[in-house]
């Protein structure tokens, strides 16, 4: 078969990694006196891990991480308390497969959102779909689309993840309304999906973040933790480290 046939074939057929590779691993087989079965092996082998590197990319761009996190970069020393043998053993991602919570609790400035992003990171990079939002940003588009009458449509893109990085719950006041909004979501993942929440208060004073609806409250805590897991980390800013620090 000529070259430029063959080239047609492989760009029909999306074969990227054998099209731009097959000449150079022909060399190396020739040189390595390779059979037949490890030249084409070699090829495939090369195409597989290239669709995979590609799945995972895609997944990572649509999770919508604001910035790139992992559990190496996280800086151990710093919070005064953390449980990190529980931090690590959820990197395991073993409370997937049974839709576990993760609710990281603690103060501003401490790596809530660190280590929830870095364990979507992590879920990403295994296989899973995974949504990162701020608290404000659900409610906001699922609030644009229910006066639009498309909530139903809305919710979709935050009930089908295998995990939802819920952000940032408390840091603004919420509505009653809002409120309601992301009851729905918590609810609609219940059993179905894991919500990894980052908040900075205790769950007493959860009340305070759903105005003051005790009954919805006790219905969204109902939800999240029937299974669950609650990482407290406590400590000061690591954001005011350096003037702490002076």
């Amino acid at each position: 078969m000529k070259d430029t046939i063959l080239k047609e074939y492989l760009t029909e057929l999306k074969l990227k990694f054998i099209l731009d590779n097959y000449p150079d691993i022909a060399k190396q087989t020739a040189q390595k006196q390779w059979s037949f079965d490890q030249f084409l092996g070699a090829l495939v082998q090369g195409e597989a891990q290239r669709r995979q590197d590609n799945r995972v990319q895609r997944r990572i761009k649509a999770a919508g991480f604001p910035v790139i996190k992992s559990l190496e970069d996280f800086d151990w020393s710093w919070p005064k308390k953390i449980n990190r043998d529980q931090v690590r053993e959820l990197f395991r991602l073993n409370f997937l497969k049974d839709h576990f919570n993760v609710i990281l609790i603690g103060g501003v400035g401490l790596g809530k959102s660190h280590l929830a992003n870095a364990l979507g990171y992590a879920a990403c990079l295994e296989g899973h779909s995974v949504l990162f939002s701020s608290a404000v940003d659900i409610i906001n588009t699922l609030s644009a689309a229910q006066a639009v009458h498309q909530l139903k449509k809305a919710l979709k893109k935050y009930l089908s993840p295998s995990i939802l990085i819920l952000d940032e719950v408390g840091c603004l006041p919420i509505d009653k309304v809002g409120a309601d909004l992301l009851f729905q979501v918590i609810s609609g993942r219940y059993e179905s999906g894991s919500t990894v929440l980052t908040t900075n208060r205790v769950y007493k004073k959860w009340p305070l973040m759903f105005n003051n609806d005790s009954t919805l409250t006790s219905a969204i805590l109902d939800r999240l933790l029937h299974h669950a897991y609650t990482i407290t980390i406590e400590g000061k800013s690591y954001r005011m480290k350096d003037r702490i620090e002076e």
